[in-house]
């Protein structure tokens, strides 16, 4: 199999089953398009992250922008939405995998987010059957045959599909423009819309997509003139895209109705990505020495500063005409133990009842299992109505409301050592393709795994850090469980009938990456230098 390259495109990467028909002449002369058009930016836009993360470790603290007070106060509201982006109260979630794509189509969600992104291991492979297994799904040509015989199949009734390319930080190695590497987010968005947008058009939906990570609303504005130059290329009108962003990012909370804004023509609204979130706070702040977080389990979207942010979200979303979508709640169903099982459910059903109260016009699940008791407690809200825009919020919040970093206790060492278990679990499991993993009854994917490493840094370096029995979190305490609880999680994956061959190396980035006293900005960065 041979590939007939545009001018300056280089593929280091080997070429499976049907790769070919993603990695065709035209779509990737669009990439390289994209790529030329809008990579200098792309870059200028990473280095004013670094630049702001400097102020912030200098003392700097994240405010509303006074330049941009003319947008907040303005009269304006995003584009109308389509008919199959009007009711959204359901919506699941998960990474291209071909079963999983089949399973979520027909969960009875209203919409699913298929993943190129952080519930996707992205290796090659993965990415790019992911691409063919969108192809088949969105023509509806999707099957998949188990070990066992059983036969995966879309029903008559699907989802409707949104779809997640990587965000700004990240880039696909094993696709060089011009010698240089071309954006991860760049390239997913490109190939996936040149072979499906028209296909999506003609069957009634639409390029839907989520936006992930971004930090400011001039990263939003960059995605908009994306859209604009791919729908050109395609002869798509302007505003057939549209896009949720994903606030799970402290920095954007300041700028959500800017990034409304930069999106208006293309918008779909918000979402509050709420795991993301906290390990964007846990990074923001690590050299502030009176931040310093409780176990990750006491940071409930009750807690002040999540219910300042999620509340704001609903607030200008409404005010503009938008959805306002709720993040994901990470429990799942337990098997063989009813008990937890019916508490598993109850918190579920307790995490999208505040949401639908609070205004959300939907929200997450992470299991087909769960749709149904998500679903009952926005009916019990919204009626038949697709939204409840009409609920317009009227608190005003400041920039102390989002800064309100409470509780600060209790850091326990059952804390400590769960987030060095899950860390290593999720690692190991990264490392070996697979990016949405189960543990302890709870739906892991990365944004998990980096609030484990980010707290275990956190506690270590932070005068805070210390457990509820007086003991100081230490390099050498960490040290000293890493080999415990990476035995705990080799004895759990072998039970289960898996390989562990990927967890010593996996333990072995765990421990550097949370003692590291250089704060790695991303887990995911070096992880993917080091995967095929």
């Amino acid at each position: 199999m041979s590939l007939n390259l545009p001018a300056g495109v280089q593929v280091n990467a080997p070429l499976h089953p049907r790769f070919d028909e993603i990695l065709t002449h035209d779509a990737l002369a669009l990439v390289a398009k994209l790529h030329r058009a809008f990579e200098p930016r792309r870059q200028e836009l990473l280095k004013k992250r670094v630049e702001r993360q400097a102020r912030i470790d200098a003392g700097e603290m994240p405010d509303f922008l006074p330049e941009t007070k003319h947008i907040r106060e303005g009269d304006w509201k995003i584009a109308p939405l389509p008919k199959a982006l009007e009711r959204r109260r359901t919506e699941i979630t998960g990474p291209v995998e071909r079963k999983m794509i089949i399973n979520a189509y027909n969960s009875g969600a209203d919409s699913y987010m298929t993943d190129f992104e952080d519930s996707n291991s992205p290796n090659w492979y993965n990415q790019i059957q992911g691409q063919v297994n969108l192809v088949d799904a969105i023509r509806r040509k999707i099957s998949y045959v188990n070990e066992v015989g059983k036969e995966y199949k879309l029903n008559d009734t699907i989802a409707t599909l949104q779809i997640r390319p990587r965000g700004w930080h990240l880039d696909e190695k094993h696709v060089l423009v011009d010698g240089q590497r071309v954006s991860g987010g760049i390239f997913d968005f490109g190939l996936v819309f040149f072979h499906n947008a028209k296909e999506q058009i003609a069957r009634g939906a639409g390029p839907f997509y989520y936006l992930p990570k971004m930090e400011s609303h001039l990263e939003a504005r960059l995605w908009n003139d994306i859209f604009v130059m791919a729908q050109n290329e395609l002869g798509i009108p302007q505003g057939t895209i549209k896009a949720t962003v994903l606030i799970e990012t402290i920095l954007a909370t300041f700028e959500m109705e800017e990034i409304l804004y930069e999106l208006r023509e293309h918008s779909a609204g918000l979402n509050a990505g709420r795991w993301d979130y906290i390990f964007s706070c846990i990074k923001k702040f690590k050299k502030n020495k009176e931040f310093c977080l409780a176990n990750r389990g006491a940071i409930t979207m009750e807690v002040p500063f999540m219910r300042s942010y999620a509340l704001h979200l609903v607030k200008v979303c409404h005010k503009r005409g938008a959805p306002a979508m709720g993040g994901m709640s990470a429990l799942i169903p337990i098997k063989n133990d009813p008990e937890a099982n019916e508490k598993a459910l109850a918190g579920i059903r307790h995490d999208k009842t505040r949401d639908a109260r609070d205004g959300f016009d939907g929200g997450w699940v992470a299991h087909p299992g769960l749709v149904p008791i998500a679903h009952e407690e926005f009916v019990k809200v919204l009626g038949d109505k697709p939204n409840q825009w009409e609920k317009q919020r009227d608190e005003v919040f400041a920039a102390k409301d989002f800064l309100n970093f409470q509780p600060e206790q209790p850091i326990t060492e059952t804390g400590l050592r769960n987030n060095i278990n899950v860390g290593i679990h999720y690692l190991g499991s990264w490392l070996a393709g697979n990016g949405c993993v189960p543990i302890h009854n709870l739906m892991e994917d990365a944004a998990t795994a980096e609030i484990s490493r980010s707290q275990v840094w956190q506690w270590v370096v932070s005068p805070k850090g210390t457990l509820d029995d007086g003991r100081k979190v230490t390099a050498e305490l960490v040290h000293a469980m890493i080999p415990e609880e990476l035995a705990k999680v080799k004895a759990t994956v072998t039970a289960q009938g898996e390989d562990t061959a990927t967890y010593d190396q996996a333990a072995g980035i765990f421990e550097k990456m949370s003692l590291d006293p250089n704060y790695p900005e991303f887990l995911t960065l070096p992880l993917y230098e080091a995967m095929d």
